[in-house]
């Protein structure tokens, strides 16, 4: 696992708008992919970017340790070099086993800021199929990814009598609360995993939805699901539906709605019997609708940040109704742990095996042609094979020993032992004497 870095930022310690500043355009991401990967020299790499945090995942091309490539990510996230200590200041990093340890609490939602989401898993799963698709992943990264979204499934399994609300949850009981009751129509801007289950607890509702995505194929496809009336999002700027709420959760480099929009819009909505503008709820990172734009054209506006101290309020509670789910990850990456050390040994520790073995056929073969060479050919075999056998035996016990201490030793500890036992092994000491006095 030393070879596996993360490097990034979320909501945990940096605002929205900070998180923003390193978020890349979500057309944009297939084609930095590579860069990205050859900027931070590694083997394999993949990007996830949501509406709280955006990180860097990597292993090192030499298979070495992974360092602290905090300014590398930023200067290929936001195009300069840091100032001195910009990066240390603004981004975290992980390494090893605290890197794969994070990966695994991100996808079951441990990390999230609504403790326990399971959207999360489907936004990891996005990420993974985007890098597979730009060949910046490969088995290794394909190997611990499906790890985590493996126990992410079986966290689901744990949790499944009481589902954990996420932020999609949380935005439609704000639009249910402002609503309180009246008719009103919502409009979804973005499919995405926060937008998908937001239109599900709104359907369940029964209040009607707009499902408007940039390509009007995919707005169809999340409206049939729901009963709703799909729009291109070309059309829904041009003529906006009058509408109650509007949430937005859509990639992108800038607002999806300008002042012409948000005019547009707040006219469509008086001219429904007078009806007030609509609530505006915005997970975009960048965001869907700049506050200030919001601000001048009257709208109510709740973002990303107005969102996560919502959630933030039931963090605790939720830490400790997951604690099993804890634990649960703590015993996976034990078992990972032995799992890759013993994976990663296996090779030298053969080759270490055979050559004890070549090294007692070497002996017994000089013994044989000094001490013991009137043996006849019968004597002879049975003596290489005890040799064989004995090297065998002698050999199990340190090889056994170092596999069961690899997983808990540094990848220098265990150089250190295979350069020792090779250079041990270059100078046999000599046949006793008393063998070659024999005859």
């Amino acid at each position: 696992m030393h070879q596996i870095g993360v490097v990034g930022l979320s909501y945990r310690h940096a605002g929205v708008e900070e998180v923003a500043r390193f978020a890349l355009p979500r057309a944009e991401v297939a084609v930095r992919l590579p860069e990205l990967r050859a900027r931070l020299n590694a083997a394999e790499l993949l990007y996830v970017g949501t509406c709280n945090r955006v990180e860097v995942v990597y292993a090192t091309s030499d298979g070495g340790p992974a360092g602290d490539s905090r300014q590398e990510v930023f200067r290929v996230l936001t195009g300069r070099d840091s100032q001195p200590g910009e990066a240390a200041r603004t981004l975290r990093a992980w390494t090893g086993e605290a890197a794969v340890e994070h990966l695994f609490l991100l996808a079951c939602g441990l990390d999230s800021a609504q403790t326990g989401e399971q959207e999360i898993a489907a936004q990891l799963r996005d990420a993974w199929e985007e890098s597979r698709a730009a060949r910046t992943c490969g088995p290794l990264l394909d190997r611990l990814i499906g790890e985590a979204l493996g126990m992410a499934r079986r966290v689901r399994r744990m949790t499944a009598r009481v589902r954990t609300p996420s932020l999609g949850d949380l935005a439609a009981e704000r639009v249910l609360r402002y609503l309180d009751g009246a008719p009103g129509t919502t409009a979804l801007v973005g499919v995405s995993p926060m937008t998908r289950r937001c239109a599900l607890v709104l359907q369940r509702a029964r209040v009607p939805l707009f499902i408007v995505n940039r390509t009007l194929a995919t707005a169809r496809e999340l409206a049939q699901s729901v009963s709703a009336t799909a729009l291109s999002l070309d059309e829904f700027r041009a003529a906006p539906p009058p509408l109650r709420a509007l949430v937005l959760a859509a990639g992108g480099g800038g607002p999806l709605l300008d002042a012409q929009a948000l005019e547009r819009l707040a006219g469509s909505a008086a001219r429904a019997a007078g009806g007030p503008k609509p609530l505006v709820i915005d997970f975009g990172v960048p965001p869907n609708v700049e506050a200030e734009a919001a601000r001048r054209a009257g709208f109510e506006r709740l973002g990303m940040s107005d969102l996560i101290e919502a959630a933030q309020g039931q963090r605790l509670a939720q830490l400790l109704r997951l604690a099993p789910v804890r634990a649960a990850i703590d015993e996976r990456l034990a078992h990972l742990r032995a799992e890759l050390a013993t994976r990663a040994l296996g090779p030298r520790l053969q080759d270490l095996r055979v050559r004890f073995e070549e090294i007692a056929a070497a002996e017994v073969a000089r013994a044989l042609r000094q001490g013991l060479r009137t043996l006849d050919e019968h004597e002879r075999a049975q003596l290489e094979r005890l040799g064989a056998a004995v090297a065998h035996r002698l050999a199990h016990l340190p090889l056994a020993g170092l596999r069961a201490a690899a997983v808990h030793a540094s990848p220098d500890a265990v150089d250190a032992f295979f350069d020792a036992a090779k250079s041990g092994r270059a100078r046999p000491d000599p046949v006793p004497d008393a063998v070659k006095d024999e005859s």
